[in-house]
C-alpha cells in the first residue's frame, strides 16, 4: 500500500512563480543550459545546473559547483523569492498543452516503497548519472525536481482533485512554450485524510518518468539514516518529492530512432532483410504511426510503412511484444548490428514532441534510416513493471514537462 504524504512546501512567491519555474535539468546539455540562463537570473535552472554560474570549462561535478546550487537556493528564499509553507499540504499541479488539461497531486513519497516494490520501475538506471543529482540534493539539503509518478485512477482522489481547483489558485501562467501552468493548494485536514487514504488502498504507483532523480533521492535517503541510527522513519529524507498522474491523464509520445548507416548492405538487400518480419508498403508523406504494431521508416528520402507480420503479433511478453522491442529484436539488432542501443553511437533517439520533420532533418544531414514509432501505452507500461520486469531505453516521451522550481522538499 502506497504511502504518499503531504509536506511542507518551499515555493515560489506569487509574482515570482513564471520567472522561476524551468524545465528540468536534464533536458538540456550543458551549452543550452548556459544559453538558457541568460537574462533570467531566477530561473530554476541556475540552481539546478549551478555550473552555468561558473567558465566554460568549469568542471560541473565539483563540490563548489553544489556548493554554489545550495548557497543561491538558500538566498533566494532568504530574499523572498521563494516562501516556506509552514503548514503539512498537497498541491494540485495542471498543466495544459495544445489545450489538453493534464492533473496530478504534489505531495512526498516513501523510499521504503520504492524499496520493497510497491513504487514499481520500467528503467535501469546508471550510477553515473545518479551521482550528480545525489550531490546536488545532498548538498542543497533539498529535492528540487519532482519524480513523474502515476497510478491507477481511484475515484475519491479525482473528486478531491476536482474539489480543490474549484479554488482560487496560487500560479497560473503560461510559459514561453505555450505550456500553461496552474497550482492549487489541499490543507484542509480532511481533504489530506481522503487523499492520504485512497492512496493507502493504492497497490501500486508507477514510475513514469526521473528513474535516476528516484534513484538519487532514494541514495541520499539511505545515507542519511546510516548517518542518523537512531531514525524513525518519520525525517523529511525518508521520502522523496513527486507529482502522481492517474492513468488516464497522461499523454506519451513516441520515441523515434535514426541510425547512421546501414551496417554494410545495400538499400535492396536491407529492405529484403526486413521483409522477413515487416509487410513492406511505400508512401507519398511522412508516416506517422496510427496503430500499435506499424512502423514509418524514412530510408534514402523514401517513406515506407512497416507493418507486423502474424508472427510477431502472436507475441504475449510484455517486453518483447513493445513495438520498440520489436524493432530492436528484428531490425536494429540482427540486421544493423546494433546490439547496445545505450551505448552505440551508430544510433540517436528523437523525442516525439520534435515530430517526423526532425526525423527527415537529420537523414538529410547525418543518418541513413530513420523509424517513427506508434506511442507506448500506459497500460504496457504497467503490465512491464508489474510483471518486474524492465523497457528497452527510450521507449517512453511524457509530455508536458513538469517544471522545477515550484515545489522543493527540504530534507
Amino acid at each position: 500500500m502506497a504511502t504518499i504524504r503531504p509536506f511542507q512546501c518551499v515555493r515560489p512567491a506569487a509574482d515570482k512563480a513564471a520567472l522561476i519555474a524551468a524545465l528540468p535539468y536534464d533536458v538540456y546539455s550543458r551549452e543550452e543550459a548556459r544559453e538558457a540562463v541568460k537574462g533570467r537570473p531566477l530561473s530554476f535552472l541556475n540552481i539546478d545546473r549551478p555550473e552555468t554560474q561558473f567558465a566554460p570549462d568549469f568542471d560541473m561535478y565539483s563540490e563548489e559547483a553544489y556548493k554554489k546550487a545550495a548557497s543561491m537556493l538558500n538566498e533566494e528564499i532568504e530574499n523572498g523569492d521563494f516562501v516556506c509553507d509552514n503548514d503539512n499540504a498537497y498541491y494540485v499541479y495542471e498543466l495544459v498543452m495544445n489545450g489538453r488539461p493534464q492533473t496530478g497531486i504534489v505531495a512526498c513519497a516513501s523510499i521504503d516503497d520504492y524499496l520493497n516494490g510497491v513504487i514499481k520501475k520500467h528503467e535501469n538506471t546508471r550510477e553515473e548519472k545518479e551521482i550528480d543529482r545525489i550531490k546536488h540534493v545532498d548538498t542543497c539539503s533539498a529535492q528540487t525536481g519532482p519524480i513523474f509518478l502515476a497510478y491507477r485512477a481511484v475515484k475519491e482522489i479525482n473528486e478531491a482533485v476536482d474539489r480543490a481547483k474549484t479554488g482560487e489558485p496560487l500560479y497560473g501562467f503560461t510559459a514561453d512554450d505555450g505550456i500553461s501552468h496552474r497550482v492549487w493548494k489541499i490543507s484542509d485536514s480532511n481533504e489530506i485524510n481522503i487523499i492520504r487514504n485512497a492512496f493507502e488502498k493504492t497497490e501500486a504507483v508507477y514510475i513514469a518518468d526521473g528513474h535516476h532523480r528516484a534513484a538519487s533521492a532514494v541514495k541520499v535517503g539511505l545515507k542519511r539514516r546510516k548517518e542518523n541510527p537512531a531514525f524513525t522513519g518519520n525525517e523529511e529524507f525518508n521520502f522523496f518529492l513527486s507529482v502522481l498522474f492517474p492513468e488516464e491523464q497522461l499523454m506519451i509520445m513516441p520515441y523515434n530512432r535514426v541510425v547512421r548507416d546501414l551496417n554494410g548492405l545495400s538499400a535492396g538487400q536491407f529492405l529484403d532483410r526486413i521483409g522477413e518480419h515487416f509487410d513492406i508498403e511505400k508512401k507519398d508523406s511522412a508516416v506517422s504511426p496510427s496503430i500499435k504494431g506499424t512502423v514509418g521508416m524514412l530510408l534514402d528520402g523514401q517513406w515506407y510503412l512497416l507493418s507486423e507480420k502474424e508472427h510477431l503479433k502472436a507475441i504475449t511478453d510484455p517486453v518483447e511484444a513493445l513495438d520498440v522491442s520489436v524493432l530492436q529484436d528484428t531490425v536494429l539488432g540482427p540486421v544493423l548490428g546494433i546490439k547496445d542501443p545505450r551505448t552505440d553511437n551508430r544510433i540517436d533517439f528523437i523525442g516525439g514532441i520534435r515530430g517526423v520533420k526532425e526525423l527527415e532533418r537529420r537523414c538529410g544531414k547525418d543518418m541513413r534510416v530513420a523509424f517513427s514509432m506508434y506511442p507506448t501505452a500506459i497500460t504496457e507500461l504497467f503490465a512491464v513493471s508489474d510483471a518486474g520486469k524492465l523497457m528497452p531505453p527510450k521507449s517512453t516521451w511524457f509530455e508536458p514537462k513538469l517544471r522545477s522550481g515550484l515545489f522543493i522538499h527540504r530534507i
